[in-house]
């Protein structure tokens, strides 16, 4: 019996529900001075996302049976090392995002405690990351008797978060019509508050916006799905693009009516930790229902995170470890298993290295600025991932007739390999330059990790091939 295809419309809204969210349009905010991101929005979307999002259609159509997404894509064009390698990136660049899980999960809790951002921040750094790694100890270990009870929570929690971003957005644009008398910061469209300065600052946090829209490989099973992929996949990606950039301009623009961009220059690291729960405690106040809508974006936003931390430590490592083709450059002390098929090992690997960087932000100034350096780090880290996408489709591409894609992005070869070569720059370059910092400590943590994770991932392969001599 033949599956039923899905309309491009239906794609393009799965697409968007899984690669956006309301903490984008924040970050892009607060990071970027305020409406000056609209421009720099515009530029990642034409210039990135497109031209990505339609790669990884053509990925999929070419691999329609391939399971394991990049690393499969890697393993049919590049060998069977380059895939472990692949998978290694991929679990390794979770290191650090589970590393924020527990701070941000901490963070959403106090908010629904105490509403307000006081009582977190003023707490002593050593406190709360002592508390973010017993957190992270005990997910582990319920992630180590193969207890999953939370990723249903987490796609709920995932629906209502991204349920609350439009819901943000449609209400503040009413608000001044309801309430008319509320305090507004009034909008300058002028050229000066649309361009941005292209300085260190800003070439330097680029990061922050290939980390927003990445992650779209994770709808490449969908492309052999969608009727006619050859026109429907593109259409659907088409849409999802100005879906985003329709949201990333509204909601640009809404915070823009709340928040002075010269106010959250002089008190970055508050903005960057708090700003989202701001907006909903403002947009309470403009509708006079108090904290109501701060309560129900906070607790959203704790069992989110707290559910994604165990997704986190689980999933990937599966991903990496369950792979037959690459298992061979692996050491046999990873793959063991306790009674419930728990990678023991592994997660005990995922305690020390996500512990580490916990640990080591201990002596960070401030609980604030625990959180905006955590966000930066996951935005150097975590778009390595798509570096190979693109390697990937430089591959596929170079190929020639090997492969059938039943979709093609482009039909010129030399163009799809400038795409493919631009992208993959345009993500490396961004990483790179997302290390610097002006405090040491930062610099430092955002070039050693990557290097450390790195580098084990080369040791692993060398253990594993002495460990089958001996």
């Amino acid at each position: 019996m033949e599956q039923k295809k899905i309309s491009w419309k239906l794609l393009a809204f799965m697409a968007f529900s899984t690669v956006w969210g309301f903490g984008n349009v924040v970050n892009g905010f607060v990071w970027f001075e305020g409406t000056k991101v609209i421009f720099s929005w515009i530029f990642m979307f034409a210039l990135y996302f497109v031209p990505y999002a339609l790669m990884v259609g053509e990925l999929g159509s070419a691999f329609k049976n391939a399971g394991g997404g990049v690393s499969s894509w890697i393993r049919e064009t590049m060998g069977t090392k380059l895939a472990y390698y692949a998978g290694w990136t991929y679990w390794a660049c979770h290191i650090t995002y589970i590393a924020s899980k527990p701070s941000g999960g901490l963070k959403a809790l106090s908010w629904v405690i105490f509403r307000s951002a006081k009582f977190y921040d003023k707490l002593p750094s050593i406190y709360v990351q002592l508390a973010t790694f017993a957190l992270l100890l005990i997910f582990c270990y319920v992630a180590s008797r193969g207890l999953n009870p939370l990723k249903k929570m987490a796609t709920l929690a995932g629906s209502s978060m991204f349920i609350m971003s439009l819901l943000y957005i449609l209400m503040m644009f009413a608000a001044p019509v309801i309430n008319p008398k509320a305090d507004y910061v009034s909008l300058n469209f002028s050229l000066k508050n649309l361009i941005p300065q292209f300085n260190l600052k800003y070439f330097t946090s680029l990061s922050i916006l290939v980390f927003a829209v990445g992650g779209c490989e994770k709808i490449s099973p969908y492309v052999n799905k969608v009727e006619n992929p050859s026109k429907g996949f593109p259409k659907g990606m088409i849409a999802l693009a100005i879906m985003v950039v329709v949201c990333a301009m509204l909601g640009t623009i809404a915070m823009g009516m709340m928040f002075d961009p010269a106010l959250i220059k002089k008190d970055f690291d508050s903005y960057a930790a708090n700003g989202a729960y701001w907006a909903f405690q403002r947009l309470g106040q403009y509708y006079n229902i108090g904290d109501t809508l701060l309560i129900i974006y906070a607790l959203c936003n704790m069992i989110g995170q707290f559910a994604v931390l165990i997704i986190s430590i689980d999933a990937p490592l599966r991903m990496l470890l369950d792979n037959e083709d690459t298992k061979q450059f692996i050491p046999k002390k990873l793959l063991k298993q306790n009674d419930v098929g728990a990678y023991t090992n592994g997660i005990v690997m995922v305690a020390v290295l996500s512990g580490s960087i916990i640990l080591a932000q201990s002596f960070v100034p401030g609980a604030a600025a625990v959180l905006k350096q955590l966000t930066k780090l996951n935005s150097v880290c975590m778009p390595l991932r798509y570096l190979w996408v693109f390697a990937a489709y430089i591959a596929l591409r170079k190929a020639g007739d090997k492969f059938h894609p039943e979709y093609c992005f482009v039909k010129n070869n030399t163009l799809a390999l400038a795409f493919g070569v631009w992208c993959f720059l345009i993500t490396a370059a961004s990483c790179l330059l997302g290390m610097y910092s002006d405090d040491l400590f930062t610099m430092a943590l955002n070039i050693i990790t990557p290097l450390v994770l790195s580098v084990l991932g080369i040791i692993m392969p060398i253990l594993a091939k002495s460990e089958a001599k001996a």
